[in-house]
């Protein structure tokens, strides 16, 4: 099966909030999002609510139950306490944790598994007791692998942004694109699912979902929102689930 397409949101929020106006809509182009076969919607909720805000998330989780039941919500940031809580308020049926700093612009690291293993072993647990799914954002890096599985994670979500910066640069791309693979070929061998995202667009999705033909989901949101802007929302999905091989 293809990889499943996350719509990440939050470029969308970002625009709304320029303004005190509830346009443009997170959960209207949510829902046009899932009704052109998009498979799931992902939100990173910041301290600051910057992009997303929490009261964004029960709309959200409105949406997926009431219209789209087989879609999936995957809730994403880094693991305070705060965030743990708004989890399990709004249960999604995925959460990624992320180790940003909340004053970044963006996730651009994954974790060190090793040396942060022993923080992440009890969010863990603590997320798999209350019946959801936890992906681990990662550098594409095949040596911390086994530390990320002995978490109890049940995935691991390779951090793409290497590999998207180098849209005019295809050597790098290929080396990039290389290891990110061979991350993938360990993570799926220690029993791990493999997600994907950052800076992924329509341009590099096929070569990537060819060489990780088992990749269970992508989660993109900024290059598939600046394409909507181009295509309009509903074309783009279909865009980017044909570069998916759907």
């Amino acid at each position: 099966m293809p990889a499943k397409l996350s719509v990440n949101v939050n470029a969308i929020a970002m625009l709304r909030n320029r303004r005190d106006l509830p346009w443009p809509s997170v959960t209207g182009l949510g829902r046009i999002a899932l009704a052109a076969g998009a498979h799931g919607l992902t939100v990173h909720p910041r301290p600051d609510q910057r992009h997303v805000r929490f009261s964004d998330l029960p709309e959200i989780r409105a949406l997926i139950d009431d219209e789209f039941p087989k879609a999936e919500f995957n809730i994403e940031g880094y693991p305070t306490e705060d965030f743990l809580q708004l989890v399990e308020k709004h249960q999604p049926e995925q959460v990624t944790l992320v180790p940003d700093d909340p004053t970044q612009a963006t996730s651009d690291h994954g974790w060190d598994f090793v040396a942060q293993g022993a923080f992440l072993k009890p969010v863990v647990a603590r997320l798999k007791k209350g019946g959801f799914r936890v992906s681990l954002f990662s550098d594409a890096d095949p040596a911390g692998v086994n530390a990320a599985r002995d978490t109890g994670a049940d995935r691991i979500e390779l951090f793409t942004g290497p590999y998207g910066a180098c849209h005019s640069d295809r050597a790098q791309a290929a080396r990039e694109l290389d290891l990110l693979g061979k991350t993938a070929d360990v993570a799926m061998a220690a029993g791990l699912a493999v997600n994907a995202g950052h800076d992924l667009v329509v341009d590099n999705l096929p070569a990537l979902i060819h060489r990780l033909p088992r990749l269970a989901e992508v989660s993109i949101g900024h290059g598939l929102t600046a394409d909507a802007l181009e295509h309009g929302m509903a074309n783009t999905i279909k865009r980017y689930l044909k570069a998916c091989g759907w």
